[in-house]
């Protein structure tokens, strides 16, 4: 072929040609760090403040960390070491960690049990959390409960037992009444539960030290522990309660709907502090001379009433939120108050009441460190009780208060990870 033949033929490519790379100031970190950090004028003169705080914090915390203390016996030998560098006595902690997390006055030898309860603690709610998990969990998931009181509190595991078969017996009467109404479900199911405890009863009278662990009363129990007990005791039970009665705030009987009204505003206008005291000295009063009603029982009580007022109102913005033609949907269906409510009206109110119910138990589990002011010794009041008190540790106050920080940090911290989690799994936000 000729010279002049072949420049006259032209080239097609049958392949495609590869796409040629981004700049790198378009890619990676120093693109995100252009549109996210140095953006704009304002926003390079914040992000260059943050960083100069930063470094501030870092420069300051790091030595207080770095030359901690650890292995003695009191403060006066921290100050001995830690002479002029600034370090903290973290040897509080290590001397300190057991009474922080069960109290002053739990038997150590029964450490066992509340750390075997709050292990079970995950297999009980695991089920709840994840909807991916094998139904029959649940099975224990109802269990826990009893024998979380059982192995904290000790005494007859006849106790828990009975309990549990008393609501064993009411859930299969409400099944079988509900039939009819769920009105009648509902007082046939407290009726037979009452009933099963009354015969019961005799059986743990009978025999009290029936596979018994030692009883640890209640004025024992303190630290972190007291903590967990409370703000798990008090969320699970008062996101039913406030759910009862945001329905009942929206129900159509006068007296219903005003008994809730009043219960919730009353509740929402006193101070949780307020309430702790009235637990403390005079909830006592509106039960039977001859009935002692423990402490904690009562502080249980008065947390609930006051969350789930709380959780009521978030609830009652779910279900204000509801399209109208979701209830006329159920309608539609032939399905009755209680059916449309459970399969139809609840779940999509819940799912937009996610945000505002976590941020309830959130501030639930922060709260429940003021029964320190009514002498029970949960993690802060061993802080400032017979740590601080004490003559070896008197002094160290930054140590203990980040040590808490922490574990407070870690609680709060993964509720809010797990509902975010969950408003994601569900969609919750709008597109």
């Amino acid at each position: 072929m000729s010279d002049t033949h072949a420049q006259t033929v032209a080239f097609v490519r049958h392949t495609e040609i590869p796409p040629a790379p981004p700049p790198p100031g378009q890619t990676g970190a120093v693109k995100w760090m252009r549109e996210n950090l140095f953006s704009g004028p304002f926003n390079t003169i914040m992000t260059l403040l943050g960083v100069y705080i930063v470094y501030t914090l870092v420069v300051g915390i790091f030595p207080w960390i770095a030359n901690g203390v650890w292995g003695v016996d009191n403060i006066r030998e921290c100050r001995e070491i830690t002479q002029g560098n600034g370090g903290a006595c973290f040897a509080v902690i290590e001397q300190r960690w057991q009474q922080l997390l069960f109290g002053f006055e739990y038997p150590s030898s029964e450490y066992w049990r509340p750390t075997f309860a709050f292990v079970l603690l995950f297999v009980a709610v695991a089920p709840v959390l994840f909807l991916n998990l094998p139904r029959i969990m649940l099975a224990f998931t109802g269990i826990y409960p009893f024998l979380a009181y059982f192995l904290i509190w000790g005494g007859t595991i006849l106790i828990p037992i009975t309990a549990l078969l008393g609501f064993v017996v009411g859930y299969f009467a409400f099944r079988r009444l509900e039939r009819n109404s769920f009105a009648a479900g509902l007082f046939g199911a407290v009726a037979a539960a009452l009933i099963t405890w009354w015969v019961t009863g005799f059986l743990v009278q009978a025999a009290p030290n029936f596979l018994a662990l030692p009883e640890v009363a209640s004025r024992n129990m303190g630290g972190f522990m007291l903590n967990m007990i409370l703000g798990t005791v008090c969320v699970s039970l008062s996101l039913p309660i406030g759910i009862a009665l945001a329905l009942g705030r929206q129900s159509h009987m006068p007296i219903i709907k005003w008994i809730c009204v009043i219960f919730i505003e009353f509740i929402r206008g006193v101070p949780l502090i307020t309430l702790l005291f009235v637990a403390n000295v005079v909830l006592a009063y509106f039960f039977p001379p001859e009935t002692s009603l423990d402490l904690i029982l009562r502080v249980i009580i008065m947390i609930t009433m006051f969350s789930s007022a709380y959780i009521a109102e978030v609830i009652r913005g779910g279900l204000a939120a509801l399209p109208r033609g979701q209830y006329e949907a159920a309608d539609s269906l032939g399905l009755d108050y209680a059916q449309a409510t459970r399969l139809i009206i609840m779940p999509q109110a819940l799912k937009i009441s996610i945000p505002g119910i976590v941020n309830v138990a959130v501030g639930l589990f922060k709260d429940t460190t003021l029964v320190s002011v009514i002498s029970m010794f949960d993690l802060v009041g061993m802080i400032r009780g017979p740590i601080l008190s004490s003559t070896d540790w008197a002094g160290v106050y930054w140590e203990l208060w980040a040590f808490a920080s922490v574990l407070f940090f870690v609680v709060c911290y993964g509720i809010s990870q797990y509902s975010q989690w969950l408003e994601r799994k569900l969609q919750t936000g709008h597109r």
